[in-house]
Protein backbone atom coordinates (compact mmCIF):
# COMPACT_ATOMS: atom_id res chain seq x y z
CA UNK A 1 0.00 0.00 0.00
CA UNK A 2 1.15 3.66 -1.01
CA UNK A 3 2.15 5.83 2.11
CA UNK A 4 0.12 8.60 2.43
CA UNK A 5 3.21 11.09 1.74
CA UNK A 6 3.84 9.29 -1.28
CA UNK A 7 0.15 9.33 -2.50
CA UNK A 8 0.30 13.16 -1.30
CA UNK A 9 3.05 14.15 -3.92
CA UNK A 10 1.66 11.27 -6.47
CA UNK A 11 -1.64 13.83 -6.60
CA UNK A 12 0.49 16.68 -6.56
CA UNK A 13 2.10 16.10 -9.78
CA UNK A 14 -1.01 14.74 -11.61
CA UNK A 15 -2.51 18.08 -10.47
CA UNK A 16 0.52 19.89 -12.36
CA UNK A 17 2.46 21.11 -9.28
CA UNK A 18 5.93 20.94 -10.12
CA UNK A 19 7.20 20.45 -6.24
CA UNK A 20 5.81 19.11 -3.68
CA UNK A 21 6.90 19.01 0.01
CA UNK A 22 5.77 18.52 3.48
CA UNK A 23 6.08 20.61 6.87
CA UNK A 24 5.25 20.44 10.50
CA UNK A 25 2.58 22.20 11.17
CA UNK A 26 4.43 24.31 14.54
CA UNK A 27 5.35 27.68 15.51
CA UNK A 28 6.75 30.10 12.18
CA UNK A 29 10.42 30.06 11.82
CA UNK A 30 10.37 33.62 11.63
CA UNK A 31 7.14 34.44 13.62
CA UNK A 32 9.45 36.74 16.00
CA UNK A 33 10.92 38.50 13.05
CA UNK A 34 7.32 38.97 11.44
CA UNK A 35 6.38 40.58 14.98
CA UNK A 36 9.05 43.09 14.71
CA UNK A 37 8.36 43.69 11.05
CA UNK A 38 5.11 44.62 11.61
CA UNK A 39 5.76 46.57 15.04
CA UNK A 40 8.30 48.40 12.81
CA UNK A 41 5.54 49.84 10.26
CA UNK A 42 7.54 48.38 7.48
CA UNK A 43 4.75 46.73 5.91
CA UNK A 44 3.41 50.40 5.02
CA UNK A 45 -0.23 50.57 4.13
CA UNK A 46 -0.85 46.84 3.94
CA UNK A 47 -2.96 46.29 7.04
CA UNK A 48 -4.23 43.26 6.81
CA UNK A 49 -1.00 41.74 7.75
CA UNK A 50 -1.62 43.25 11.16
CA UNK A 51 -4.96 41.95 12.12
CA UNK A 52 -4.60 38.29 14.08
CA UNK A 53 -0.55 37.94 14.25
CA UNK A 54 -0.98 34.65 16.03
CA UNK A 55 -3.17 33.46 13.50
CA UNK A 56 -0.43 34.16 10.95
CA UNK A 57 2.35 32.78 12.65
CA UNK A 58 0.83 29.26 14.07
CA UNK A 59 -1.19 27.39 11.89
CA UNK A 60 -2.85 25.36 14.58
CA UNK A 61 -4.94 28.92 15.32
CA UNK A 62 -6.17 28.39 11.68
CA UNK A 63 -7.27 24.77 11.47
CA UNK A 64 -7.73 23.51 14.99
CA UNK A 65 -6.07 19.95 14.75
CA UNK A 66 -3.65 20.76 11.87
CA UNK A 67 -0.28 18.75 11.81
CA UNK A 68 0.89 19.24 8.58
CA UNK A 69 1.41 22.07 5.98
CA UNK A 70 1.80 20.64 2.18
CA UNK A 71 3.71 23.20 0.52
CA UNK A 72 3.68 23.41 -3.56
CA UNK A 73 5.31 24.81 -6.17
CA UNK A 74 4.05 26.32 -9.61
CA UNK A 75 6.44 27.46 -12.21
CA UNK A 76 5.31 30.41 -14.10
CA UNK A 77 8.39 31.75 -15.79
CA UNK A 78 6.94 33.21 -18.94
CA UNK A 79 9.86 33.87 -21.10
CA UNK A 80 12.40 37.00 -21.45
CA UNK A 81 10.51 39.29 -23.02
CA UNK A 82 6.54 39.68 -23.31
CA UNK A 83 7.00 42.16 -26.70
CA UNK A 84 6.99 40.81 -30.35
CA UNK A 85 10.16 41.48 -32.15
CA UNK A 86 8.29 44.76 -34.08
CA UNK A 87 7.17 46.26 -30.72
CA UNK A 88 9.64 49.35 -29.24
CA UNK A 89 8.86 47.85 -25.92
CA UNK A 90 9.55 50.48 -23.41
CA UNK A 91 7.92 49.39 -19.98
CA UNK A 92 7.95 46.35 -17.63
CA UNK A 93 5.32 44.65 -15.77
CA UNK A 94 6.05 41.79 -13.26
CA UNK A 95 5.98 38.57 -15.06
CA UNK A 96 3.55 36.82 -12.91
CA UNK A 97 1.28 39.35 -14.06
CA UNK A 98 1.79 39.22 -17.85
CA UNK A 99 -1.36 37.52 -18.38
CA UNK A 100 -4.19 35.80 -15.82
CA UNK A 101 -4.62 36.11 -12.33
CA UNK A 102 -3.01 33.13 -10.88
CA UNK A 103 -5.25 33.04 -8.03
CA UNK A 104 -7.97 31.02 -10.11
CA UNK A 105 -5.75 28.27 -11.62
CA UNK A 106 -4.52 27.28 -8.31
CA UNK A 107 -7.26 27.70 -6.76
CA UNK A 108 -8.86 25.33 -8.66
CA UNK A 109 -6.27 22.86 -8.43
CA UNK A 110 -5.88 23.01 -4.21
CA UNK A 111 -10.16 22.41 -4.25
CA UNK A 112 -9.12 19.10 -6.30
CA UNK A 113 -6.46 18.43 -4.13
CA UNK A 114 -8.41 18.83 -0.84
CA UNK A 115 -11.31 16.34 -2.33
CA UNK A 116 -8.28 13.80 -2.41
CA UNK A 117 -6.94 14.26 0.74
CA UNK A 118 -10.64 14.11 2.36
CA UNK A 119 -10.41 10.10 1.01
CA UNK A 120 -7.68 9.76 3.55
CA UNK A 121 -9.38 11.18 6.43
CA UNK A 122 -8.04 14.61 6.24
CA UNK A 123 -9.74 18.20 7.60
CA UNK A 124 -7.89 21.04 4.85
CA UNK A 125 -7.52 24.50 4.74
CA UNK A 126 -5.81 25.55 1.07
CA UNK A 127 -4.39 28.97 0.64
CA UNK A 128 -2.44 30.43 -2.03
CA UNK A 129 -0.88 33.76 -0.87
CA UNK A 130 -4.56 34.16 0.69
CA UNK A 131 -4.22 33.44 3.92
CA UNK A 132 -2.94 34.01 7.24
CA UNK A 133 -0.13 31.78 7.04
CA UNK A 134 4.20 32.68 6.60
CA UNK A 135 4.08 30.53 3.68
CA UNK A 136 8.19 30.81 2.77
CA UNK A 137 8.90 30.19 6.45
CA UNK A 138 6.95 26.83 6.06
CA UNK A 139 8.43 25.93 2.38
CA UNK A 140 11.89 26.54 3.75
CA UNK A 141 11.19 24.09 6.59
CA UNK A 142 9.98 21.32 3.96
CA UNK A 143 12.90 22.14 1.93
CA UNK A 144 10.72 23.79 -0.93
CA UNK A 145 13.98 26.07 -2.09
CA UNK A 146 15.30 28.44 0.47
CA UNK A 147 14.21 32.05 1.73
CA UNK A 148 17.06 34.58 -0.22
CA UNK A 149 18.19 37.52 0.57
CA UNK A 150 16.04 39.43 -1.00
CA UNK A 151 13.07 37.55 0.95
CA UNK A 152 12.27 35.86 -2.17
CA UNK A 153 12.19 32.04 -2.02
CA UNK A 154 14.83 30.41 -4.20
CA UNK A 155 13.99 26.89 -5.79
CA UNK A 156 17.56 24.95 -6.94
CA UNK A 157 15.49 24.11 -10.35
CA UNK A 158 12.85 27.24 -10.58
CA UNK A 159 15.11 29.75 -9.58
CA UNK A 160 12.35 32.36 -7.73
CA UNK A 161 10.06 32.13 -11.02
CA UNK A 162 7.42 30.35 -8.81
CA UNK A 163 4.22 30.75 -7.19
CA UNK A 164 3.75 28.96 -3.32
CA UNK A 165 0.95 27.30 -1.85
CA UNK A 166 0.21 25.85 1.12
CA UNK A 167 -3.11 23.28 2.44
CA UNK A 168 -3.12 22.81 6.10
CA UNK A 169 -4.29 19.83 7.21
CA UNK A 170 -4.94 17.52 10.27
CA UNK A 171 -3.32 14.69 8.45
CA UNK A 172 -0.14 13.31 10.12
CA UNK A 173 2.18 13.24 7.34
CA UNK A 174 6.02 12.42 7.60
CA UNK A 175 7.99 16.02 7.15
CA UNK A 176 10.72 16.62 4.58
CA UNK A 177 14.07 17.57 5.42
CA UNK A 178 14.88 21.49 4.82
CA UNK A 179 17.22 21.96 1.63
CA UNK A 180 19.30 24.87 3.32
CA UNK A 181 20.61 28.15 2.40
CA UNK A 182 22.42 28.31 -0.87
CA UNK A 183 22.71 31.84 -0.99
CA UNK A 184 26.59 31.70 -0.15
CA UNK A 185 28.44 35.12 -0.24
CA UNK A 186 26.14 36.76 -3.23
CA UNK A 187 24.48 39.66 -2.75
CA UNK A 188 23.25 40.55 -6.04
CA UNK A 189 19.66 40.89 -5.10
CA UNK A 190 20.65 43.51 -2.74
CA UNK A 191 22.62 45.56 -5.15
CA UNK A 192 19.99 45.33 -7.99
CA UNK A 193 17.39 46.76 -5.84
CA UNK A 194 16.48 50.24 -7.50
CA UNK A 195 15.10 52.00 -4.09
CA UNK A 196 17.41 50.05 -1.91
CA UNK A 197 14.01 48.47 -0.03
CA UNK A 198 16.30 45.48 0.52
CA UNK A 199 18.02 47.08 3.69
CA UNK A 200 19.70 43.88 4.65
CA UNK A 201 20.08 40.29 3.71
CA UNK A 202 16.19 38.93 4.36
CA UNK A 203 15.10 42.33 5.54
CA UNK A 204 12.38 44.53 3.38
CA UNK A 205 10.87 47.80 3.70
CA UNK A 206 7.82 47.24 1.62
CA UNK A 207 8.02 51.25 2.19
CA UNK A 208 10.48 51.33 -0.38
CA UNK A 209 10.05 48.35 -2.67
CA UNK A 210 8.31 49.12 -6.29
CA UNK A 211 5.85 46.43 -6.28
CA UNK A 212 4.24 47.88 -3.38
CA UNK A 213 4.46 51.49 -4.51
CA UNK A 214 2.85 50.16 -7.50
CA UNK A 215 0.59 47.38 -6.75
CA UNK A 216 -0.62 48.09 -3.14
CA UNK A 217 0.07 51.69 -2.27
CA UNK A 218 -2.85 53.38 -2.84
CA UNK A 219 -1.67 56.66 -2.99
CA UNK A 220 0.75 59.64 -4.92
CA UNK A 221 4.63 57.44 -5.60
CA UNK A 222 6.51 59.45 -2.88
CA UNK A 223 8.71 61.96 -5.29
CA UNK A 224 12.20 60.16 -3.55
CA UNK A 225 11.03 57.37 -5.32
CA UNK A 226 9.30 58.23 -8.70
CA UNK A 227 12.76 58.54 -10.69
CA UNK A 228 14.12 55.25 -9.56
CA UNK A 229 10.71 53.47 -10.86
CA UNK A 230 11.31 54.10 -14.21
CA UNK A 231 10.17 52.31 -16.93
CA UNK A 232 8.20 49.79 -14.32
CA UNK A 233 4.28 50.30 -14.19
CA UNK A 234 3.49 47.02 -12.11
CA UNK A 235 5.24 45.55 -9.92
CA UNK A 236 9.21 44.24 -9.97
CA UNK A 237 11.78 41.47 -11.02
CA UNK A 238 14.81 43.69 -10.21
CA UNK A 239 16.08 41.24 -7.55
CA UNK A 240 14.52 38.19 -9.11
CA UNK A 241 16.13 39.13 -12.38
CA UNK A 242 19.93 39.22 -10.35
CA UNK A 243 19.55 35.83 -8.90
CA UNK A 244 21.84 33.71 -10.43
CA UNK A 245 19.89 30.47 -9.63
CA UNK A 246 17.73 31.64 -12.51
CA UNK A 247 20.30 30.19 -14.81
CA UNK A 248 18.09 26.86 -14.32
CA UNK A 249 14.67 28.49 -14.83
CA UNK A 250 12.92 27.28 -18.05
CA UNK A 251 9.77 28.59 -19.34
CA UNK A 252 6.01 27.20 -17.66
CA UNK A 253 4.11 24.95 -19.52
CA UNK A 254 0.89 27.11 -18.64
CA UNK A 255 -0.33 29.35 -21.38
CA UNK A 256 -2.14 31.51 -19.06
CA UNK A 257 0.93 32.54 -17.66
CA UNK A 258 2.32 33.91 -21.20
CA UNK A 259 2.03 37.12 -22.04
CA UNK A 260 -0.89 38.57 -23.25
CA UNK A 261 -0.66 40.11 -26.64
CA UNK A 262 -3.51 42.63 -26.39
CA UNK A 263 -1.60 44.19 -23.52
CA UNK A 264 1.72 44.03 -24.76
CA UNK A 265 1.23 45.37 -28.52
CA UNK A 266 0.25 48.22 -26.88
CA UNK A 267 2.79 51.65 -26.27
CA UNK A 268 2.99 53.12 -22.85
CA UNK A 269 0.90 56.24 -23.97
CA UNK A 270 -1.71 54.54 -25.52
CA UNK A 271 -2.60 53.20 -21.75
CA UNK A 272 -3.72 56.90 -21.21
CA UNK A 273 -6.24 56.25 -23.58
CA UNK A 274 -8.08 53.96 -21.56
CA UNK A 275 -11.47 54.61 -19.84
CA UNK A 276 -12.94 52.99 -16.91
CA UNK A 277 -15.08 50.15 -19.17
CA UNK A 278 -11.52 49.82 -21.65
CA UNK A 279 -9.21 49.23 -18.57
CA UNK A 280 -11.45 46.19 -17.09
CA UNK A 281 -11.86 44.86 -20.61
CA UNK A 282 -8.53 44.71 -21.01
CA UNK A 283 -7.39 43.17 -17.92
CA UNK A 284 -10.19 41.10 -17.22
CA UNK A 285 -8.67 37.86 -15.23
CA UNK A 286 -5.33 39.79 -15.01
CA UNK A 287 -4.23 40.33 -11.75
CA UNK A 288 -3.57 44.05 -13.09
CA UNK A 289 -7.51 44.87 -12.50
CA UNK A 290 -7.31 44.82 -8.95
CA UNK A 291 -5.28 48.18 -8.50
CA UNK A 292 -7.91 50.04 -10.84
CA UNK A 293 -7.46 51.93 -13.71
CA UNK A 294 -6.40 55.16 -11.43
CA UNK A 295 -3.41 53.42 -9.92
CA UNK A 296 -2.34 51.72 -13.37
CA UNK A 297 -2.18 54.96 -15.13
CA UNK A 298 -0.46 56.98 -11.80
CA UNK A 299 2.09 54.18 -12.59
CA UNK A 300 1.39 54.66 -16.44
CA UNK A 301 2.64 58.40 -16.01
CA UNK A 302 5.69 57.55 -13.74
CA UNK A 303 7.21 55.69 -16.35
CA UNK A 304 6.27 58.18 -19.12
CA UNK A 305 7.90 60.80 -16.86
CA UNK A 306 10.97 58.83 -16.82
CA UNK A 307 11.35 57.45 -20.31
CA UNK A 308 8.90 59.39 -22.35
CA UNK A 309 9.62 62.29 -25.13
CA UNK A 310 7.76 65.34 -26.64
CA UNK A 311 5.45 62.45 -29.09
CA UNK A 312 4.01 61.69 -25.55
CA UNK A 313 2.99 65.09 -24.26
CA UNK A 314 -0.40 65.08 -26.12
CA UNK A 315 -1.51 62.07 -24.68
CA UNK A 316 0.03 63.67 -21.09
CA UNK A 317 -1.95 66.67 -21.35
CA UNK A 318 -4.91 64.89 -21.57
CA UNK A 319 -4.02 62.71 -18.78
CA UNK A 320 -3.46 65.88 -16.57
CA UNK A 321 -7.25 66.70 -17.26
CA UNK A 322 -8.55 63.69 -16.09
CA UNK A 323 -10.92 64.37 -13.03
CA UNK A 324 -9.18 61.95 -10.70
CA UNK A 325 -6.66 63.83 -9.03
CA UNK A 326 -4.32 60.83 -8.77
CA UNK A 327 -3.68 60.68 -12.11
CA UNK A 328 -3.99 64.36 -13.07
CA UNK A 329 -0.79 64.96 -10.91
CA UNK A 330 1.15 62.48 -11.46
CA UNK A 331 0.43 63.47 -15.26
CA UNK A 332 1.75 66.93 -14.67
CA UNK A 333 4.84 65.57 -13.13
CA UNK A 334 5.57 63.53 -15.94
CA UNK A 335 5.00 66.33 -18.68
CA UNK A 336 7.43 68.39 -16.38
CA UNK A 337 9.76 65.85 -16.47
CA UNK A 338 9.65 65.48 -20.57
CA UNK A 339 10.00 69.13 -21.17
CA UNK A 340 12.94 69.45 -18.67
CA UNK A 341 14.62 66.86 -20.68
CA UNK A 342 13.41 68.12 -23.96
CA UNK A 343 13.74 71.57 -23.59
CA UNK A 344 13.28 72.33 -27.33
CA UNK A 345 11.34 69.84 -28.17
Amino acid sequence: MMRPETQVKTWAAELGFDECRIARANEATHAEDFREWIEAGKHGDMAWLERTPERRCNPREVLHGCQSIICLALNYFPGRSPFSNEHPGGYRIARYAWNDDYHALIERRLRDFDEKLQTLGGLQKPYVDTGPVLERDFASDAGLGWNGKSTMQIHKRLGTWFFLAEILTTLDLTNDEPFGDHCGKCTRCITACPTRAITAPRRLDARRCISYLTIEHKGPIPLEFREAIGDRIYGCDDCLDACPWNRFAVASGELTFHARTSVFEKRLRDFLDLDDEAFRTLFAKSPIKRIKRNRFLRNVCVALGNTGIPDDLTALTRAAADPDPLISEHAAWAIAKIQDRHPHG
